[in-house]
């Protein structure tokens, strides 16, 4: 049987900035902001792919979106007044008797 070696990547010089500042973990508007402007910069140095930067910057609307529910519904400690319905019903059907408004 053959003998398996690990690979080991080695830490490049230019390592993006942005990877630091992401692993950290983003919790406030700030760390977004440090951690976008850093994308740009990265991507501007050549330091990350542009794929790499499009689906950071993809998720990173996403966690905006995210944000953006909470103020609008309610933050996730119950505090909330409102309540925000992510699913309705089995297979995609609404439980609800409302007649669709081309009815």
């Amino acid at each position: 049987m053959a003998k398996q070696t690990k690979t080991v990547t080695p830490v490049k010089k230019n390592a993006p900035r942005s990877l630091g500042l992401a692993e950290r973990g983003i919790r406030t508007g700030k760390d977004f902001a440090n951690v976008m402007s850093a994308l740009m910069s990265d991507l501007l140095a050549g330091r990350v792919t542009p794929n790499i930067g499009n689906a950071t910057c993809n998720a990173g609307g996403k966690l905006l979106k995210v944000v953006e529910l909470e103020y609008k519904y309610g933050d996730r400690n119950g505090g909330s007044q409102k309540e925000l319905v992510l699913a309705i019903g089995v297979g995609g059907a609404s439980s609800q008797s409302d007649p669709s408004p081309g009815d």
